[in-house]
């Protein structure tokens, strides 16, 4: 890919409007202008935003999943887009070098789908959630992964072409992960690179309070739309444990059961089960589709 050009996306729920206006701010003083950016208004209107800045209201609270797919869908009108960066409103790009960067990466390595941003906080701290890695380890060591980090990332408008955008129905949670899986299934790599950064407040997913219940449905979804039959039970038996183990709330308990039982019941099209030569290509990169 020569001179990829870049598209941002971020999305707000119209609570965050100073944050929003600095973020746009550390976008609009980047070395590599963006292409295009947008502002999508998940369920909410929007504030006045920047010249060259398009905003697209939704009448309704799509999700996460849902928003993005709006965000892409508004990109892909205008065919000039490459690579899409998506931004947590929230969040904040402390180098103006980033975009020239990232794009230096895909301009390298045509099969480049996904590039993980590294987050962290006004400290320069890393939670250990945001580290893409089966094993945490140093937050500064990049490399290939399986998985990629939600708050900031790049996306291949040509991996996009083939693999499809995001899982709609998730709503919230495990959607990175499903388009990851479909990703590296596809023959795309997918990057954690921490010298691309964005800074995001400390926080905890349970502070969303569907965030248990998601997070069990999502996990069943995930594991009947992508992984080989006998590894859906292994997966699931896992995660269970996990939970089991790390959960110390019982209605957080009963949320995530309730979850589970949701996607044991409910469909979750298309069921594409990964090849088993991606299977053993994650399990070198450190993370089976297991755990």
């Amino acid at each position: 890919m020569s001179h990829p050009r870049i598209g941002v996306a971020i999305l707000t729920m119209g609570n965050r409007p100073d944050e929003l206006m600095e973020l746009l701010e550390s976008v609009a003083v980047q070395e590599t202008p963006a292409q295009r950016v947008v502002v999508v208004g998940n369920g909410a209107p929007l504030p006045t935003l920047p010249d060259g800045v398009t905003g697209l209201e939704l009448p309704e609270n799509l999700g996460v999943a849902g928003g993005r797919n709006a965000a892409l869908a508004h990109l892909a009108e205008f065919g000039d887009v490459d690579v899409v960066v998506d931004l947590d409103d929230d969040g904040l790009l402390i180098s103006p070098d980033v975009f020239t960067r990232l794009a230096a990466l895909y301009e390298r390595d045509e099969r480049l789908g996904i590039v993980s941003f590294r987050i962290c906080d006004e400290r320069g701290r890393t939670q250990r959630r945001h580290v893409p890695r089966l094993r945490a380890g140093d937050p500064m060591r990049g490399g290939l992964v399986t998985t990629f980090l939600g708050g900031g990332h790049a996306l291949s408008a040509r991996m996009l072409k083939q693999t499809g955008g995001w899982p709609d129905a998730f709503f919230y949670a495990h959607e990175e992960t499903d388009l990851a899986w479909r990703a590296l299934d596809a023959g795309w790599k997918v990057l954690y690179e921490p010298a691309l950064v964005l800074q995001h407040p400390w926080t905890s997913p349970t502070r969303h309070a569907v965030f248990h219940r998601m997070v069990a449905r999502n996990r069943v979804w995930l594991a009947k739309r992508h992984l080989p039959a006998p590894l859906v039970p292994a997966y699931l038996g896992a995660w269970s444990l996990l939970t089991l183990a790390r959960t110390r709330s019982w209605g957080g308990l009963r949320a995530w059961l309730g979850g589970f039982t949701e996607g044991v019941r409910t469909p979750c099209p298309p069921r594409r089960p990964m090849r088993w030569a991606t299977v053993w290509h994650m399990t070198r990169l450190g993370r089976p589709p297991v755990l």
